[in-house]
């Protein structure tokens, strides 16, 4: 559907407004004081940390490598890169070594042989992070929040338990944006993240740490949550695999803040993984019994099932046009698709999407069963002093606020939000709940873009601030969809796409993410990357560095 001369004259309108602001950050927005010559992470050396979760359990299980050595490849990784990217933000270094090494005497001692561990323990010995946001014993959940800096988990959260009760052993909890609202991960309590492909660059959010982390290959497997995209725009911008399950699949229990009004049925905990292959088993995992409704033991013949390609929500004025490179990756994928698998991807065009901002907006802020949602200012009070959000946008440009500007513009935009949804919002949503349920069925896996830039240079999302409607759209619908690497731009960062299934058709997302990891390559080390330019190989396509 096309932009009418209203809607073009409105973008015009937003990009001049924006391009103003963005003069005007520039000047009062305090400098960084890292190196800035220093723009790549050091080359992973070490043939451990590349190899896949699953992989590294199997080869403890049979005592080809032991847990403590895994482990302390790890740390060593990350007391590497850490320093570079500010991802993890409290380690549990000396208690992972010794769960490690219970997990080797505990391996010597078996006597039912290595199967009996694989269906007991299936990640028995490997290394994990965790996002801040989520409680891990002895561990701080402030979630970014200056007023909570003292706080320490008592207990696990139920898929941070679950991991741990199959084997897996914390190192740690890494960054997130103030209060997971945001998709830069910057907090005045933990400071900023960078992204390890660029450390000019951000590496996303809310759980921005998480993919940070993953991405500079100091961890293999990772917990993170999404309300609006936050697994998926930092899996897609830091280059790894993310996956928002069906809604309801996995608890949400023991994050901070907790969700309210409908919020519950849109916030989804998954993994974020390095390989693939991982996404899967840590599915099973973290979903417990639950995991049973989605199926994931059945067998996804890829050629059976129906493609879709949208490559673009259809020129939301809101929203920046998809970049070229994106859109190119895209394609690259349906030709792979047939080529390969010797199916025909239909080419879409869904107009509803166009409002995915609007529709995201209006379901966060409606009331559930419990009331309206607890508003955002009353979350950055935390049961304190009231914010008030002119007197901190004020502080905030002296240096003394103890919020970060992203959070008290939220608050902003808060205060002047509907208070009801339109009626015409509510109908795109409904009709496009309906259109979605019914393309997809069972056997059906829609290609979109994950975000319509390239991982952005630190407080440039302040200017696109409606940008993660993308991925956003996706929470209210209650839609699976796995974030896929797809190899490298010119500037050598991470490019990527968003698989769509339908509700508890998870494994078919997951399968066509194995797919796209054997054919496009799936994680780079960004330490690897000869140079920020690369070519692209159009006949395997995959992106290779020169």
């Amino acid at each position: 559907m096309a932009l009418t001369r209203f809607e073009r004259f409105l973008a015009s309108m937003l990009r001049g407004a924006v391009g103003m602001l963005f003069a005007v950050f520039q000047l009062l927005a305090p400098r960084r004081g890292a190196d800035r010559s220093v723009r790549r992470l050091p080359p992973i050396t070490n043939p451990l940390l590349r190899v896949p979760a699953m992989r590294l359990a199997r080869m403890i299980r049979r005592r080809e490598v032991t847990s403590v050595e895994v482990v302390q490849t790890y740390i060593d990784r990350i007391q590497e890169i850490n320093p570079l990217i500010n991802a993890m933000v409290k380690d549990r270094f000396s208690l992972a070594l010794q769960e490690a090494a219970q997990v080797d005497k505990l391996i010597e001692e078996e006597t039912g042989g290595e199967d009996v561990l694989e269906d007991r323990l299936p990640l028995l010995g490997v290394p994990f992070t965790v996002k801040e946001a989520f409680s891990l014993q002895g561990m701080p959940n402030s979630t970014g929040l200056v007023s909570r800096r003292g706080v320490i988990s008592a207990t696990d959260a139920p898929p941070v338990a679950l991991l741990k009760r199959a084997g897996a052993i914390p190192l740690g909890v890494t960054n997130c944006s103030e209060l997971c609202m945001w998709l830069e991960s910057h907090n005045r309590l933990y400071g900023i993240t960078n992204n390890p492909y660029d450390l000019e660059r951000i590496p996303g959010g809310s759980s921005g740490g998480e993919g940070s982390i993953l991405g500079g290959g100091g961890s293999v497997i990772g917990v993170g949550s999404d309300v609006g995209g936050s697994i998926r725009i930092p899996a897609f911008f830091n280059g790894i695999f993310g996956h928002k399950p069906t809604s309801g699949v996995v608890s949400n229990g023991g994050q901070f803040p907790p969700p309210s009004g409908q919020q519950p049925g849109f916030l989804c905990t998954g993994p974020m993984c390095r390989y693939a292959q991982d996404l899967l088993p840590m599915l099973r995992v973290m979903g417990g019994a639950n995991a049973d409704r989605l199926s994931l033991s059945s067998e996804v013949d890829l050629k059976r099932l129906r493609f879709f390609s949208v490559p673009h929500d259809g020129g939301s004025p809101l929203v920046s046009p998809v970049d070229q490179q994106l859109v190119q990756a895209q394609r690259r994928v349906v030709e792979r698709l047939e080529a390969d698998l010797g199916v025909k991807v239909q080419q879409l065009k869904i107009p509803q999407l166009k409002y995915s901002f609007q529709i995201w907006s209006a379901m966060m802020g409606a009331p559930g069963k419990d009331g309206k949602p607890t508003s955002f200012a009353e979350l950055m009070s935390d049961h304190g002093k009231k914010v008030w959000p002119l007197w901190e946008m004020a502080k905030w440009t002296v240096g003394l606020s103890k919020h970060t500007v992203a959070a008290i513009g939220l608050v902003l935009v808060e205060m002047f939000q509907r208070a009801q949804p339109t009626q015409f919002i509510l109908q795109q949503k409904e009709s496009l709940q309906k259109d979605l349920e019914e393309l997809l069925g069972t056997d059906g896996v829609l290609l979109y873009p994950s975000h319509p830039h390239l991982a952005p240079k630190h407080h440039h999302p302040l200017f696109t601030p409606f940008n993660f409607s993308y991925t956003g759209i996706f929470n209210i619908l209650g839609l699976p969809v796995t974030q896929c690497p797809l190899g490298l731009s010119a500037e050598g960062l991470p490019l990527g796409l968003q698989l769509v299934v339908g509700k508890q058709q998870d494994r078919l997302s997951l399968a066509t993410a194995v797919f796209l990891e054997k054919t496009f390559g799936g994680w780079r080390d960004p330490g690897s990357i000869a140079t920020a330019t690369t070519q692209l190989d159009t006949s395997r396509g995959m992106s290779t560095t020169t």
